[in-house]
């Protein structure tokens, strides 16, 4: 219930005046920035959750510490095939299911 001063909030209208309307390429662009930067806080919290450094991730799946660096912080996106590896020497597994 709302309280007498309450303000209702559009995300929708807010969305589309800092980064343009659905479907555009400016809009594009910071849904793809938003889902590599989700991506890259998963991956690093499934690390620490793991009890793992980045130089002890980075040893078992074979790459410098610098890349595991690079993908934690968004600066790149790691392939597929990277992506189970690093959740392999995690002692995870990749699900993909329906929505």
């Amino acid at each position: 219930m709302m309280k007498k001063n309450e303000v209702i909030y559009d995300v929708s209208a807010e969305l589309e005046r800092e980064f343009g309307p659905k479907g555009s390429e400016s809009r594009k662009m910071a849904e793809d920035k938003a889902w590599e930067e989700y991506n890259a806080q998963i991956l690093f919290d499934a690390r620490k959750n793991a009890g793992l450094t980045q130089q002890e991730l980075a040893d078992r799946i074979g790459v410098d510490k610098g890349y595991v660096s690079r993908i934690e912080r968004g600066l790149i996106t790691p392939s597929v095939s990277t992506i189970y590896r690093i959740a392999a020497a995690m002692g995870l597994t990749v699900e993909l299911r329906p929505l």
